[in-house]
């Protein structure tokens, strides 16, 4: 009985080591993705008439005062509840209003997508998106899931892009969870997400203006956006394992 124990041990620590080696090894490779993501902003603003087509919207949205950044929200429900991809979207408001801003803008308009999709599933597109659930297998592990689960399944779906936004918002209305339960941990689990695309966009802007900053400024910028990615990749890493567990499903 005593040999086996013995022999557990040492086993353990070898894949303990392993594991510990295999963290380590990967930890410089996370490093360098995050850096060359940064560079990579830096790179398109330089490369692209980023100028140009901000100062065309910015021109736009100026013209409306007060209310620019109101149409600009409005703009994006519209869009997220057409099925069109609300990265570009997000940057975009980043550079045309700034971090502060910019996220409030985007996160009031992206959870009151998700809060008029919900009821829209449940009532005049039913059919629609009951048709489009059915071309997904993967829905009946989510649907299972939220059965069991409820509103943290909800938030991990979220966090982990298992599934696109706009069509998540739909196929949620679907399910039996909750709606003001659903439309909070959206709120809350999209934030991450949020402000890491309008810091890509604030800074992108600062970029492509020319902006007369210090080296301690961009040294800041650069370390609060190295900061957001950095917690966004844990938390959707978390999320993704997760999600795997209680679905089975991949992101």
């Amino acid at each position: 009985m005593n040999a086996p124990t013995s022999h557990a041990a040492p086993m353990d620590s070898t894949a303990a080591s392993q594991t510990d080696d295999t963290a380590t090894k990967r930890s410089p490779l996370r490093l360098v993705l995050i850096l060359a993501a940064i560079v990579g902003v830096i790179a398109v603003s330089r490369m692209l008439p980023l100028t140009e087509w901000l100062g065309a919207v910015q021109a736009r949205v100026e013209a409306l005062g007060a209310w620019g950044p109101l149409a600009y929200g409005l703009f994006y429900v519209v869009a997220a509840l057409a099925f069109v991809p609300g990265s570009a979207i997000t940057i975009g408001s980043g550079a045309l209003f700034g971090l502060g801003t910019g996220t409030l803008v985007v996160s009031l308009a992206s959870t009151t997508a998700a809060a008029l999709a919900f009821p829209l599933a449940r009532t005049l597109l039913r059919d629609r998106v009951e048709a489009f659930a059915k071309e997904r297998a993967s829905f009946r592990a989510i649907d299972d899931a939220i059965a069991d689960g409820g509103w943290k399944i909800v938030g991990l779906l979220r966090l982990s892009p298992v599934m696109p936004f706009s069509a998540l918002n739909y196929l949620l209305g679907l399910t039996r969870v909750s709606y003001v339960p659903a439309v909070l941990i959206s709120w809350i689990a999209m934030l991450p997400g949020t402000l890491l695309y309008v810091y890509f966009g604030a800074i992108g802007r600062d970029v492509a203006a020319g902006a007369e900053k210090g080296p301690f400024e961009w040294a800041l910028l650069a370390a609060g956006l190295v900061a957001t990615l950095v917690v966004t990749v844990v938390l959707t890493r978390a999320a993704r394992a997760r999600m795997k567990a209680s679905t089975g499903l991949e992101a």
